[in-house]
């Protein structure tokens, strides 16, 4: 029943003709399509990221809800997060706006202004 299955069903092979002049006249198939992300709508608001940064923070498990939380608290000295603890909280604001922070801006985040300004600079985030 399978080897039924599978002569009738054929890949999909999108073909295309160049317009290089070498390569005129001559089919180019494809196996694969490419995935391309469209933009459709504005970047985040500043003030909307300062929220979600600030309720990731309040929501972490290391951090004392009863500290008070603003765009000049740093990590370290005022949440008094070490280096683990502030990769932990990176990646949950990774997850919260569907991005990925590199190694080495991560490692120049110490506050939550810093932060803030990284991810409205960054156009993939949501």
């Amino acid at each position: 029943m399978l080897r039924s299955i599978f002569r009738t069903v054929t890949p999909v092979v999108s073909t295309f003709r160049t317009a290089s002049s070498s390569l005129a006249g001559r089919r180019i198939c494809t196996r694969f399509v490419t995935p391309v992300r469209l933009y459709s709508s504005e970047s985040v608001d500043k003030n909307e990221i300062t929220t979600r940064v600030i309720d990731v923070i309040k929501a972490f498990d290391k951090t004392a809800a009863s500290k008070e939380v603003s765009p000049q608290t740093a990590f370290h000295k005022d949440l008094g997060l070490d280096s683990l603890d502030t990769v932990e909280l990176l990646v949950a604001i990774e997850e919260e706006f569907d991005i990925e922070i590199p190694d080495k801006v991560a490692d120049e985040l110490k506050s939550v202004g810093e932060t803030v300004e990284y991810i409205a600079s960054n156009p993939e985030a949501h």
